[in-house]
């Protein structure tokens, strides 16, 4: 029986990790590049920190690929990729295949990053020391398939052919996540360790500075730390990669040393009632289904601030704050005593009003589609407040304290899950209203780009004083 691994949650102190590339699957978007002679092509290393988004959840049966090599789908190529949600890194030549390994395990943590190490040495004696897998310096020992290479193969990874990160080369399959820290090392089998260690405070695994390995001829790092140049090669060797579908908007700053909200797929799942896209951050709600979308990172101290922006907005279009167990019968934001949401909408029967414990009160404005709703939780004080575009709501003041000026409500400082969650929805029978939530690093352009207090962030509105974005790092310090 399969089960699932966990991902580490991204930590902060020692190296830092800027920026990440956010692919979606539906986007197309992926990089390739056809590489040169090798230095050795029976030794190689795959060193990447990813976090999923697209996940075999629904009935989906789509994978996920991260990384193939080739000439030919399905008959010349070799794969890493998640197939549904296990593991699989395989290779076929002439429709034959040369090795395949395919994890017991599930991979489907999405609120956390992984680091996958793939070490290649097909001189080996021993058949399983050909390939080892790793997945947070621990490596895989238990497979639902496992085949290894034959003594000196020589695969297509690492060969002067294609090689395409976020898809496979017959063009129909891609990746819907994140990636950070891509790393290829040509003619060396290496271990975790030359890419990661422990933190010492929390033991949770972390990358390390690996500017200073040696890459091979056809080793390559990518860090998209350029905008500009997605697939700038900084290892020195100059092996760039060509971008496709790809734009300086896919590039984040949610990454393997400080890991972001997103909306959560398995919050939703058994109601069939949210369809997410862009990294999870594009929620898309169902006509007569009410379950919210929720985040993937709770708060019950501490002063947060997240921006939604309404792609979509229809009647009974709700955004909030939710405790998790609120939600379990599939009810809609504001239905329980720990539900809280503004509705607001394009139209009359319920828009602009507040909603809790199944109560409506009258409340402030109409948002619709464009319009970006900020909020301010202060779990200190116990207080909510909503703004639009950039006005705090009811003359709400979220810095004013134990005083709560102008907050939309007072909320129950004992959730019942014991966390709050950034959530959204749908109220209405026939609506299905498009959210884009910016927890910090957003799927949209921002025109101003403000951060919180310490420097975190790309907002659209200025961040209130002691009010931070929904990230590692700041949890450490103020959660």
């Amino acid at each position: 029986m399969s089960i699932i691994i966990p991902a580490n949650s991204a930590v902060g102190g020692g190296y830092d990790v800027d920026n990440s590339l956010r692919f979606e699957w539906a986007d197309a978007g992926n990089l390739n590049k056809t590489l040169g002679t090798a230095t050795n092509r029976k030794k190689f290393t795959i060193s990447t920190w990813v976090k999923r988004s697209d996940l075999y959840t629904n009935g989906a049966s789509r994978s996920n690929y991260v990384i193939a090599a080739g000439t030919s789908a399905n008959t010349n190529v070799d794969e890493l990729y998640f197939r549904f949600d296990t593991i699989d890194f395989s290779a076929y030549e002439s429709s034959s295949t040369k090795f395949q390994l395919r994890s017991d395990a599930l991979f489907r943590d999405v609120a956390a990053w992984y680091h996958l190490v793939i070490a290649f040495d097909s001189t080996q004696g021993t058949s399983s020391n050909r390939i080892k897998i790793y997945v947070n310096n621990v490596q895989i020992t238990d497979w639902d398939i496992e085949t290894y290479p034959s003594q000196n193969l020589e695969p297509l990874f690492n060969k002067n052919v294609q090689h395409m990160i976020g898809r496979v080369l017959d063009g129909a399959k891609y990746y819907g996540g994140y990636m950070s820290e891509f790393v290829f090392i040509d003619g060396q089998q290496l271990d975790p360790t030359s890419f990661g260690e422990f933190d010492e405070d929390s033991g949770i695994w972390k990358p390390i500075d690996v500017s200073g390995l040696t890459f091979g001829n056809n080793g390559f790092y990518l860090d998209f730390e350029d905008s500009g140049a997605l697939g700038a090669d900084v290892s020195g060797n100059g092996n760039n990669f060509t971008v496709v579908n790809l734009t300086a908007i896919d590039q984040t700053t949610d990454t393997c040393t400080n890991n972001f909200a997103t909306w959560n797929p398995l919050s939703n799942t058994v109601y069939s009632v949210i369809t997410l896209s862009e990294g999870n951050l594009k929620a898309t709600t169902t006509a007569g289904k009410y379950a919210p979308a929720q985040s993937t990172i709770g708060f019950n101290t501490g002063k947060w601030y997240a921006e939604f922006k309404a792609t979509d907005a229809g009647n009974w279009t709700m955004v909030g704050i939710v405790a998790q167990n609120s939600t379990a019968s599939g009810q809609p934001l504001g239905f329980f005593s720990d539900s809280y949401g503004y509705i607001g909408g394009s139209s009359a029967g319920g828009s602009n009003s507040l909603m809790n414990n199944d109560q409506n009160t009258s409340y402030a404005a109409t948002y619709g589609n464009g319009d970006i709703i900020s909020i301010a939780v202060d779990c200190d004080n116990n207080k909510l407040y909503f703004g639009l575009n950039g006005t705090w709501l009811n003359s709400g003041n979220p810095e004013s304290g134990s005083t709560g000026t102008g907050a939309a409500f007072t909320i129950s400082a004992t959730p019942s899950s014991g966390f709050y969650y950034f959530a959204v929805a749908n109220y209405s029978g026939s609506q299905t209203p498009d959210w884009e939530a910016n927890f910090g690093s957003p799927p949209y352009a921002i025109s101003s780009g403000n951060t919180d207090g310490d420097g975190y962030g790309n907002f659209e509105y200025a961040v209130p004083s002691g009010y931070y974005a929904l990230n590692t790092k700041n949890l450490a310090e103020y959660g």
